[in-house]
């Protein structure tokens, strides 16, 4: 599931920004380019709802690593506004999910653009049905 949502999340970053910038989702010690994204998964949450269903909380750092020159926070404010847009919705699997709980800080000169993608998923149990059930009742009177 997760690995869907960061593919989504890579397909929408690619489609508003293009091929001149860089797609992290993995850590890169040497070659690091700027002009990129990371992509970072924070610290997901499941929680049980009624029966076989969970809610699925993804959260995600996206960090964007300007090009240094003198225009850095321009850069970074720019790139903020439009992952605003960019990462309202994007597709999973074939379906529409939102992201919701946007927020953006800039730390060392890096943006790091928070965003959740909550998922509801429906758990089947493979069970064994019963076998035919007879029921003799009688009632007194």
């Amino acid at each position: 599931m997760v690995n869907s949502i960061i593919d989504g999340i890579s397909i929408k970053l690619n489609e508003e920004f293009g091929d001149s910038y860089v797609i992290y989702s993995e850590e890169v010690d040497q070659n690091f380019t700027e002009k990129s994204f990371y992509i970072d998964v924070l610290n997901p949450l499941i929680q049980q709802y009624l029966g076989d269903r969970h809610l699925r909380i993804h959260p995600f750092d996206i960090r964007f690593y300007p090009i240094e020159n003198n225009n850095m926070n321009a850069q970074i404010c720019d790139v903020a506004d439009r992952l605003i847009q960019c990462l309202k919705y994007i597709t999973v699997n074939g379906d529409l999910v939102r992201g919701i709980n946007m927020s953006y800080n800039i730390v060392d000169d890096v943006l790091h653009f928070m965003v959740e993608y909550n998922i509801i998923v429906n758990y089947e149990h493979n069970v064994e049905a019963m076998e035919d059930l007879k029921i003799d009742q009688r009632s007194k009177g």
